[in-house]
């Protein structure tokens, strides 16, 4: 399943939590989830492939970091 997170509306957004959590659930590795999560804090959109098994959390994790997403697939 695809996923476009479109930005992140904290207003103190946590670097760590967010690359770790890219990392989980889009099984990247670090270097890419940090990079991705800069991107996605300098408000650009980033796709996201993850498994179907994990969708639930990765809806209630993003909504927990306050991550404006739309699914794509």
């Amino acid at each position: 399943m695809k996923i476009q997170l479109n930005a992140c509306q904290a207003a103190r957004p946590d670097q760590r939590a967010i690359a770790k959590a890219l990392e989980e659930l889009a099984m990247m590795d670090a270097g890419s989830a940090r990079e991705s999560t800069g991107y996605l804090l300098e408000g650009e959109q980033i796709e996201i492939e993850i498994a179907d098994k994990n969708a639930s959390s990765a809806y209630r994790t993003l909504r927990k970091l306050q991550i404006d997403y739309d699914l794509l697939d």
